[in-house]
């Protein structure tokens, strides 16, 4: 099989901008798929056509940056978290953000809150959209800012609406950057995913930072291919459990299906 990267003859190639080393990577994670969930080196060389000791080199550096992880019990190798980041990072950059930020401004002026979007990236949270109210206990964040996957409204969200197999890189993550924290940020997980399947959105007060309180809504497209976080929080002194509750994680949720008709309605 000849590498999807590669064109007629070879002409990328020739390219003297072409990066061969990279075009090898993107074919490896090519490899990939539905019922390719896990590959070995050996089969991964013969579908590329790349070397073996090539291919080696580029699934342990692959693995190292996040784009795949390795099974010990099996040999091989799958997909990682850095794939469903790009991926997540695309669709909210295609259009998501243009659509949702009258819907999210409008939220935020009325509650005098922050409504963001975020991106995940392992262990952190990234905000990618931020709009903020004008009164002075208003959360100030702005695009770019990280927050903790684990304990954030967001990050929350995100692990929430997706499958329990495709949560356990991200708890990989976060288990390894503070082992110590990991049993207590876990019972925060599990109590968010039955929040989400009582409510529909979950919460984070005072977890992520003591003084903040925010709830977090996904919206899942393509029947759940994606899922790009919403969340909507505070100053934890004018945000309390029953007003996350009653009123502001029902009214992320309106935004949420608002941004999400237009998106579907979009792509008809």
């Amino acid at each position: 099989m000849r590498r999807a990267a590669l064109g007629k003859d070879g002409a990328a190639e020739k390219d003297r901008n072409f990066v061969t080393a990279l075009a090898r990577g993107l074919d490896i994670l090519r490899c990939f798929g539905p019922s390719d969930e896990y590959l070995g080196n050996a089969e991964l060389a013969k579908r590329t056509n790349i070397p073996r000791p090539t291919v080696s080199r580029m699934t342990a550096t692959l693995t190292q940056l996040g784009y795949l992880r390795y099974a010990e019990n099996l040999e091989k190798y799958r997909l990682g978290p850095g794939v469903l980041d790009l991926g997540y990072r695309y669709l909210a950059s295609e259009g998501v953000r243009d659509i949702a930020r009258p819907f999210m401004q409008e939220l935020a002026d009325a509650t005098d809150c922050m409504v963001a979007i975020a991106a995940p990236d392992g262990a952190s949270m990234t905000y990618i959209q931020v709009c903020q109210g004008s009164g002075p206990l208003v959360l100030r964040l702005s695009v770019g800012s990280r927050v903790a996957t684990g304990t954030s409204a967001a990050g929350r969200a995100l692990l929430a609406a997706l499958p329990e197999n495709e949560r356990e890189p991200y708890y990989e993550a976060i288990r390894a950057q503070n082992p110590d924290a990991w049993p207590e940020v876990q019972r925060g997980l599990q109590r968010a995913c039955k929040e989400y399947q009582e409510y529909g959105f979950v919460t984070s007060d005072g977890e992520w930072n003591r003084d903040v309180s925010a709830v977090g809504v996904p919206l899942i497209l393509d029947n759940g291919g994606q899922v790009v976080p919403f969340n909507c929080g505070g100053s934890s002194l004018r945000l309390s459990r029953r007003i996350l509750i009653e009123n502001l994680g029902p009214r992320l949720k309106e935004v949420v299906d608002q941004v999400r008709q237009m998106v579907q309605g979009r792509e008809v």
